[in-house]
């Protein structure tokens, strides 16, 4: 068996940025998007809980420094009678990133304001902590035991929704998600843009969690950072803590971490196989990995493609353009019975180079270097590119990408692509070692049209190129 050779040159090991529409369409928990759904009027509890909570509740604002225009706004709240506040890393990140174009301002719901100096972020949490000017009532507290809480019990989440004041909205806790490499809390209740960073609490007031994002393909699907994130990491700092010089470092340090949870826990079980034609190809099924199957056997094309999408539905905010930490995998088995070999030949190659080139430049993310050769194994013989990218400002941090294109039947084709995003250079290497290990294909091929295993889901995925 051979395997693709991937030189060893770091200085020189980046590769091209591929566009957001070649990921698979799974879609992911996005930060907070505005609900159609109205909220219903507060119960008494509500009523109670703001009136108790308003006085420590603030409203954040990132500004440009030149013209002072506003860049993002979110909020977060005071913890204790101290003047430290926990809010999201999405909301301050451009703080954090670019503080020389940056700076943070606060406004309480009393008007006062003042501005906000960023002490500690967790970007695997998106939690940061910020420091203000003023001091809480105590009437937000974080413990290192937090809230039991209970299916179908009612939960409390705070904030400023579209800069339209400081609400309050009524949900349900509904459980734990596994879907990433760290839990949130399910809340089944409105979570609005401006309210990411603002606090959930029971009906006792306790702090159940932190406002963090919500789907946007269904209604009052939203999630919460659980409380004892937060918790350790304002446990981390104190009222006299002075900031770092640099957050960068730091938070290329916490990438690192997640990368080696997120990839020690797939490459724990080898990967499994579906079929494509006479063709086995490697998926990931996994709380963290969802496959979709699509099928189009239009009568009118020259062509009949079958198709496997697996992508992981969460990864890692750092700024508004670069998300990381994300895994995706694709197959697509393509036969004919119209075209003459040599015209399926021209179109599976320009289909192919379409997907290898078709990308553009990512200014987080250094020139790409490619390399090509030729792989076989298990029976499977293909043409095989592996991209490699490393990122700007976070070292030891790299995106690669793996094509390949079956090269052993005249009259049909599996093309099949790997993206991983935000690893270290050997967990890229390890995962695409692993990855064309799986490949095979049956001794004798069968001449009628092949068929997979689609997902029952409605949410069927389907590859735009």
């Amino acid at each position: 068996m051979t395997f693709l050779r991937i030189p060893l040159l770091l200085s020189c090991l980046t590769s091209p940025v591929f566009a957001a529409s070649s990921v698979p369409a799974i879609p992911p928990a996005l930060k907070a998007e505005a609900s159609s759904v109205a909220p219903t009027p507060p119960s008494s509890t509500a009523q109670q809980l703001y009136a108790s909570a308003q006085s420590d509740l603030l409203q954040l604002r990132v500004l440009l420094k030149n013209g002072r225009s506003q860049s993002a706004v979110g909020s977060g709240f005071l913890i204790g009678k101290s003047n430290l506040v926990i809010t999201n890393f999405h909301v301050v990140s451009q703080i954090a990133l670019e503080p020389d174009n940056y700076f943070g301002e606060f406004k309480d719901t009393q008007g006062k304001s003042g501005d906000i100096e960023l002490l500690a972020v967790d970007v695997q949490h998106d939690l940061a902590v910020v420091r203000v000017n003023r001091n809480g009532t105590g009437v937000f507290n974080l413990t290192e035991t937090p809230a039991t809480l209970y299916q179908g019990e009612h939960l409390y989440s705070l904030g400023n929704p579209l800069d339209l004041g400081f609400f309050i909205s009524e949900g349900t806790y509904n459980g734990v998600s596994h879907r990433g490499f760290t839990d949130q809390i399910m809340f089944t209740g409105p979570v609005n843009p401006g309210m990411s960073g603002g606090p959930n609490v029971t009906a006792t007031g306790e702090v159940a969690g932190v406002n963090v994002a919500h789907r946007r393909d269904g209604e009052l699907v939203s999630f919460l950072v659980p409380a004892t994130y937060a918790q350790k990491l304002f446990a981390s700092i104190t009222p006299e803590s002075k900031p770092p010089k640099d957050f960068k470092p730091i938070i290329g340090e916490q990438l690192l971490a997640h990368q080696t949870l997120m990839m020690n826990t797939l490459l724990a079980t080898p990967l499994t196989h579906k079929k494509l034609g006479p063709y086995s190809v490697p998926v990931r099924e996994s709380e963290q990995v969802r496959c979709w199957g699509s099928s189009d056997t239009k009568g009118e094309k020259t062509y009949n493609t079958d198709q496997i999408n697996c992508a992981m539905e969460s990864e890692l905010f750092v700024s508004e353009d670069l998300q990381t930490g994300s895994i995706s995998m694709t197959h697509r088995f393509v036969q004919t019975n119209k075209l003459d070999p040599l015209r399926f030949a021209i179109f599976i190659g320009k289909m192919f180079s379409n997907r290898v080139n078709g990308n553009t430049k990512d200014e987080n993310l250094t020139t790409g270097h490619c390399t090509e050769d030729f792989i076989g194994n298990n029976n499977f013989t293909s043409r095989a590119v592996v991209c490699v990218e490393s990122y700007q400002k976070f070292s030891g941090l790299y995106n690669f990408l793996l094509f390949t294109s079956s090269t052993d039947e005249p009259l049909m084709n599996l093309q099949s692509r790997l993206v991983i995003n935000g690893v270290s250079y050997e967990n890229g290497q390890k995962l695409i070692t692993q990855f064309l290990s799986v490949f095979s294909k049956e001794n004798s091929v069968q001449k009628n049209e092949a068929t997979i295993t689609t997902s029952s889901s409605a949410n069927t995925a389907k590859e735009n190129n």
